[in-house]
């Protein structure tokens, strides 16, 4: 009897352009399997809103394995032991999957060198093929791009298979509800379903529709109160659509070369990921190990403030409110209130990432660590640490005070000349708060700080 192929799915959960599944399903059956692994990935473990979609997307997606002819097998553990005891199992030849950079995947897959067949697809081109002249991934967005434009566009992306081959025998499955995924008591995340469908259908329809708004992302991108974004950074993440789908549809397109450098910017982090594991933990730039954060009972008071969209700022509220509610934030928002906590509030980057990485559905260990460290001016590609954005003129700048009274209700009634700073205009409302710091102060606090390393 021939023996089946293991399919190990990860942020890869398509069947359109998924060349792993293809490489299986060319040397006969193939039993598709995702391990649910918190050991390997340690303190990035999936947070709570990325397992919330995790389990949407597992359910689309052992939809779409059936109208093929197959299932999908669901099992939990280290994926290393997990894998080779489904081999023992089933008899499988290997594995087949696609490439992954973060490191805890990069140390799972040297682990089964033995009987892993590797393959890209999540990133528009390899990341090996861009390197600098050292042979190294780039540390610097502008040359990165410059070097990615030489292998660009990338390989046409391949359909999705209509049967794929089957075993004789399917192993045992855990079943989805046991992993409770889901949270409950209380649902934190009965929000989210009004706002995300995950899957690749969604995935692949969100990206048609986004192709005929591109055009206008160049001047819509950073205003909070239109959708000018193309909604598509967690269906990217999981995995449901590759990005050279995604590149197909848009690339042609009148004024998409703003939205495609976004787009490139994925695979410029999993460079620096590549090149610097701990990225998330660790400086870009070691000279701020000494940066004096504020840490203690004022600090702490101070985060959970911005945590819970209670800072008397109103954009950095709404964003971070926006965040509660739906697992997403608008990007020009990210930077608004990632810049008011380690600036404003000189309070380490790094409990902003984990608590981003918690609450966002589209949270990447790459894009999260890379933009965190850009905006605090840590990174090896970042702004300098003495520019800091003033929430209240920016949200001014970008017209957010529709996107303010959604998601700051206490502030609905207020006019245009009040809502981007209702304490200045003496119209503060009863049930919110005044600035828990004034900018100057803050600003001043932070290029203290600052000066101190110089």
């Amino acid at each position: 009897m021939p023996t089946p192929t293991l399919l190990w799915l990860r942020q890869d959960l398509r069947l359109a352009d998924q060349s792993a599944l293809l490489a299986a399903a060319s040397e006969g059956a193939v039993i598709p399997v995702y391990v649910l692994d918190d050991d390997g990935p340690g303190d990035w473990r999936m947070g709570g809103a990325q397992r919330w979609w995790l389990h949407h997307s597992l359910a689309s997606l052992a939809d779409d394995l059936e109208k093929c002819g197959s299932r999908l097998i669901l099992r939990s553990g280290p994926a290393e032991a997990v894998l080779r005891r489904l081999i023992e199992e089933t008899g499988a030849r290997r594995i087949h999957a696609i490439r992954h950079y973060e490191p805890w995947w990069r140390k799972a897959e040297a682990a089964l060198e033995d009987v892993l067949c590797l393959h890209d697809g999540s990133h528009l081109v390899p990341i090996e093929q861009i390197q600098n002249g050292s042979g190294e991934p780039y540390r610097v967005y502008s040359a990165f791009w410059r070097k990615l434009q030489q292998h660009l566009p990338p390989g046409a992306p391949a359909p999705a298979p209509e049967n794929i081959p089957a075993p004789k025998r399917w192993p045992k499955s855990e079943s989805l509800a046991s992993w409770a995924l889901l949270p409950h008591k209380p649902d934190w995340a009965k929000g989210f379903s009004a706002e995300w469908t995950p899957g690749e259908a969604q995935a692949l329809a969100r990206a048609e529709e986004w192709a005929d708004d591109v055009h206008d992302y160049a001047e819509m991108r950073d205003l909070p109160g239109e959708e000018g974004t193309s909604l598509l950074s967690a269906h990217l993440h999981f995995g449901e659509i590759s990005p050279r789908t995604l590149y197909q549809q848009v690339h042609r397109r009148a004024h998409a070369d703003k939205f495609l450098k976004e787009l490139a910017w994925r695979d410029f982090s999993a460079g620096v990921i590549t090149a610097l594991p701990d990225y998330a933990r660790r400086n870009g730039r070691a000279k701020y190990d000494k940066l004096g954060w504020r840490s203690g009972a004022a600090a702490k008071s101070d985060l959970r403030a911005w945590q819970q969209g209670m800072t008397g700022y109103p954009i950095v509220d709404a964003g971070m409110r926006q965040l509660w509610h739906t697992g997403w934030m608008h990007n020009r928002v990210r930077m608004i209130c990632a810049s008011f906590l380690v600036k404003h509030l000189l309070i380490d980057w790094r409990a902003g990432e984990r608590w981003f990485w918690d609450c966002l559905v589209d949270a990447d260990y790459g894009n999260n660590s890379v933009n965190w460290q850009w905006v605090a001016g840590t990174g090896v590609d970042a702004n300098m640490f003495g520019r800091i954005m003033a929430p209240l003129t920016q949200s001014e700048k970008f017209d957010a005070g529709d996107y303010i009274r959604r998601w700051v209700p206490e502030l609905a009634d207020l006019p245009d000349s009040a809502i981007h700073d209702p304490e200045a205009a003496e119209a503060l409302p009863k049930d919110y708060p005044a600035k828990i710091i004034g900018h100057r102060e803050g600003r001043e606090r932070a290029l203290a700080a600052g000066r101190k390393l110089d």
